[in-house]
């Protein structure tokens, strides 16, 4: 009987790596090998043009690229813009998701339409959503700027998306900063919206109805009650929200190229492969970055497995 079950325990073993055998083909072209190259890439002074001729056993290893990468202003300022622009859509986007979720927690009439309209910025295709944003704040024909002049008071239209600082009653504003933050916040704070909501409903009624009755206030109630129930799943998400928007650069590049000091390091890499055909230096920068997030993946899965001990 024990030979039997051994002999069953076997043959599942070799189902279940037989079954595995094709994601693991597929992760293994899909990422490995790109991940092997761009490491090898990264030690060599190579550009654009010189890969027709190039040869594996021509590989001369030179930190060359990486001094240049740390030696230029211009990755010091991306890395600062990129953990700041992270920074802030983590705070507003989980913020708008929980003053979205705390407002339609509780039942009234048409809830179910509105929560519906709340998800469209998430799902709307990028291309879609940052066309609509570059024709709403075109400073010749949007009607951003169209309302300005005529009811607000402006003297001449706004480039929203390529003006580095404006200058707002005496004060610098990073104005195209700002709009792709606002953007990043509008596409994705009904994620927030969903996870908070999903854990709102856990939160026992009982407690705040106690709570209640004991007199304390409904700010009371929601700062001892309701948000030490929400802590971990907001420190998750906020985790989960910088991770993204660190990476990012399909939604700043297709909003701003990079313009008015909106170089995050994505968009760094990129300029550096296509716009100075240098490969070794976009893959130099292009492992810092993995490093940079591979430290923050690693806070995650700690965050994670303490979650759920807990």
């Amino acid at each position: 009987m024990a030979r039997r079950s051994l002999t069953l325990a076997r043959r599942e073993s070799r189902d279940g790596r037989l079954l595995l055998t094709p994601t693991l083909l597929v992760v293994a072209l899909v990422v490995v090998v790109p991940f092997l190259g761009t490491l090898w890439f990264a030690f060599q002074d190579l550009r654009l043009i010189d890969i027709p001729s190039l040869s594996v056993l021509d590989f001369e290893p030179t930190l060359e690229n990486f001094e240049r990468v740390f030696s230029t202003s211009g990755f010091w300022t991306a890395l600062r813009t990129t953990v700041l622009y992270a920074l802030c859509c983590t705070i507003v986007s989980i913020g708008a998701g929980l003053v979205l979720a705390l407002a339609m927690r509780r039942p009234f009439r048409g809830r179910g339409p509105i929560r519906a309209l709340v998800l469209i910025p998430y799902v709307l295709p990028v291309v879609a959503a940052t066309t609509s944003w570059q024709a709403l704040l075109n400073p010749q024909f949007g009607p951003v700027n169209a309302i300005g002049m005529r009811f607000l008071g402006w003297e001449e239209p706004i480039n929203f998306l390529s003006t580095g600082t404006y200058d707002v009653s005496g004060l610098p504003v990073p104005l195209a900063f700002l709009c792709i933050v606002a953007f990043e916040m509008w596409k994705t704070a009904p994620l927030a919206f969903l996870f908070i909501t999903a854990r709102l409903q856990a939160v026992p009624r009982d407690l705040e109805e106690a709570a209640l009755i004991d007199g304390a206030s409904p700010l009371q109630s929601f700062r001892h009650v309701v948000l030490p129930e929400l802590r971990g799943v907001i420190l998750l998400l906020a985790v989960l929200r910088f991770i993204w928007s660190f990476q990012n650069f399909n939604d700043p590049y297709l909003l701003t190229r990079g313009a008015g000091g909106t170089e995050l390091l994505p968009i760094r890499i990129y300029n550096e492969l296509i716009g100075r055909a240098n490969v070794g230096t976009a893959s130099a920068l292009g492992l810092v970055l993995t490093v940079l997030l591979a430290g923050l993946l690693v806070v995650y899965v700690r965050m994670s497995r303490s979650r759920e001990q807990s």
